[in-house]
Parts: structure tokens; C-alpha cells; sequence
């Protein structure tokens, strides 16, 4: 089995649990609401119950909020329960929703 190649991550995620929509930029299925586990300025993991390819790109949005982005899913790890974990790499500059938030105070943000 082949092991898949994650680039070295060069800003730290912090913990934080922040609701969700992702959506393809291809055609099917429609947007799924969901979760992240943790949070940089420059990307997120989320909780999905799609598998997602390496490679591919969606729509990633706060639920409610204004921040919107395009990603690249790094990575997509099989978790339980046919949930899996995918790895996003937001391809907009997005520094700015980062540092306003409270990720800083190590408190949760929910949608």
C-alpha cells in the first residue's frame, strides 16, 4: 500500500469546533453542514461524511458567518462511524478571519 505524501505543515492549527458548509465546484451531491476539528489561518480539518479525492476542490463557508473560500482537500483519512477526516488547504488569503477570531483564547466558536 502506497503511503500518502503530506507536505510539512507550516502554520500550527489550533483545536477549535466551528460549523461549516462544504460544497463541490463540480456538479453533485448538494452542500453537507458539518464541523472542524481544528483551524489555521491557511487551512482546516473537517469532519465529512464524504469521501473527498486529494486534489479536489470545494466550497468552504462559516455556518452562519461571512467567511467563504476556496479549498483543496489534502488529505482524506477514513474515521468511525463512515465519517471521514479531509485536510483543506484554503487557496484565497484568509489570514484575516484567523486572527479575529477567538482561536486565541482557546474558546469554541459554533454556528
Amino acid at each position: 500500500m502506497a503511503k500518502e505524501f503530506v507536505a510539512p505543515r507550516y502554520k500550527k492549527r489550533v483545536p477549535m469546533t466551528v460549523v461549516v458548509n462544504i460544497s463541490s465546484l463540480q456538479e453533485g451531491p448538494g452542500v453537507e453542514t458539518t464541523f472542524t476539528e481544528n483551524v489555521s489561518p491557511g487551512g482546516a480539518r473537517v469532519v465529512t461524511t464524504r469521501r473527498w479525492q486529494p486534489g479536489e476542490r470545494l466550497r468552504f463557508t462559516f455556518s452562519p458567518g461571512d467567511f467563504r473560500s476556496t479549498a483543496r482537500v489534502v488529505y482524506c483519512h477514513p474515521q468511525r462511524d463512515a465519517e471521514f477526516a479531509i485536510g483543506l488547504e484554503f487557496l484565497e488569503p484568509v489570514a484575516t478571519w484567523f486572527s479575529s477570531s477567538s482561536a486565541g483564547s482557546g474558546d469554541h466558536l459554533h454556528g
